[in-house]
């Protein structure tokens, strides 16, 4: 027996998150009924966390155990026999027992993106429309104050039962290329609809809604009304996990 680490991407707009849930289709049981298919036994994966319901990931990890009939650089291509188009196994590599996918991660790094426009384009679905002209400086001053390690409960959907809502954020970098204003967070730890809420709040200060200085206050008021509104899932990926 052995540990295999897998990287996926998956567009996730046809699924009910990573997780496996009872209310439908999950990446989690498309990837375990591929892994049936070529270990003909029944796999469970484990992953560096989940995605929720319409969220992408270019850079989700799983591991799971198996015996060793299939060489590990034939995995990938192995499985995305089996995996529907929107689900790919990007690479596989044999690690210790001791790599957890979820507890060995460090940090991860998510985007979130917005078709800045007065009209939305089909062609970009992978980004959430926004038609109010945003100021990407007056975003970027917002964004100083979400960095460091901070009582996020004001980025936290409400009803979740978290209870420790203290996360460190190392950096939120904000890019443009045309029309398209990307939003990168890198963290320890997200709570759920974090980095949604925190697009969403960056969304109103660069539309004039907030003033950059508040998000300080936003953030000490530790509460969720006082922040922007949560962004639609379709604009938020997975980008990397971090294990060192």
């Amino acid at each position: 027996m052995g540990r295999i680490k897998l990287i996926l991407s998956y567009d996730g707009r046809n699924y009910c998150g990573f997780q496996r849930q009872k209310n439908g289709i999950s990446v989690q049981e498309k990837l375990e009924d591929a892994l049936k298919e070529i270990y003909c036994s029944d796999i469970t994966v484990t992953a560096s966390g989940r995605t929720d319901a319409g969220v992408s990931a270019a850079g989700q990890v799983v591991h799971f155990d198996c015996d060793d009939r299939i060489e590990v650089k034939k995995i990938p291509i192995a499985l995305n026999t089996f995996l529907p188009y929107d689900i790919s196994v990007i690479s596989a590599k044999k690690v210790n027992s001791d790599f957890n996918a979820r507890f060995s991660a460090k940090k991860k790094t998510y985007v979130y993106k917005i078709y800045n426009s007065p009209v939305r384009n089909p062609l970009l679905p992978f980004c959430a429309h926004y038609p109010i002209k945003l100021d990407i400086t007056l975003m970027k001053k917002a964004a100083r104050f979400i960095e460091g390690e901070h009582d996020f409960k004001c980025f936290m959907a409400s009803g979740s039962p978290v209870k420790d809502t203290v996360r460190t954020v190392y950096s939120v970098d904000i890019k443009k290329s045309g029309s398209v204003v990307s939003v990168f967070v890198t963290g320890n730890g997200f709570l759920y609809n974090m980095v949604r809420i925190i697009a969403g709040t960056l969304v109103y200060a660069g539309s004039g809604k907030i003033a950059p200085e508040s998000v300080k206050d936003i953030i000490l008021s530790k509460d969720r009304k006082n922040a922007g509104k949560t962004m639609p899932p379709e604009g938020l990926c997975l980008v990397k996990v971090f294990y060192k």
